[in-house]
């Protein structure tokens, strides 16, 4: 018996992990990031930019992402750890290789946090920081 309990914990703390969910309200959210683009040469390309979009989140889907699904891209690792949602993402395809981590910290209708994105790729490495904060604005459109 005690052999038994002692191989289901495991089972027992991914399960539990798996129905941790962020103080976040399920909806529509409007995300606004701003990305840093370290070790650019002057003038090449405006080293911040900043995007604003809308995407239909929940608590079992809370990790913002673009709306367009790149087959290039998977998500390796998502955790939620009381409120901060953290992930890693990697990207491979022939024009290079994009590595990020990310973390965002809920309190009920909003959010911040940030990803860091290492790429590679055309002999040129760049690192980029994705400065985040957002917002419920609403219910998903059915």
């Amino acid at each position: 018996m005690k052999k038994l309990l002692l191989l289901s914990l495991p089972v027992l703390f991914a399960v539990s992990q798996a129905y941790a969910e962020p103080n976040m309200q399920d909806g529509m959210w409007e995300i606004t990031s701003k990305t840093e683009i370290q070790g650019l040469p002057p003038g090449s390309m405006p080293p911040n930019m900043t995007h604003t979009m809308k995407q239909c989140m929940t608590k079992q889907d809370a990790v913002p992402r673009e709306q367009v699904k790149n087959p290039n891209c998977k998500m390796v690792n998502t955790k939620v750890d009381g409120n901060a949602v953290t992930w890693n993402m990697q990207c491979r395809n022939k024009e290079g290789i994009v590595d990020s981590v990310g973390k965002i910290t809920y309190s009920g209708s909003t959010f911040s946090g940030e990803t860091r994105m290492n790429t590679s790729g055309g002999g040129q490495k760049m690192n980029m920081v994705q400065k985040m904060s957002g917002r419920r604005i609403g219910d998903c459109k059915k």
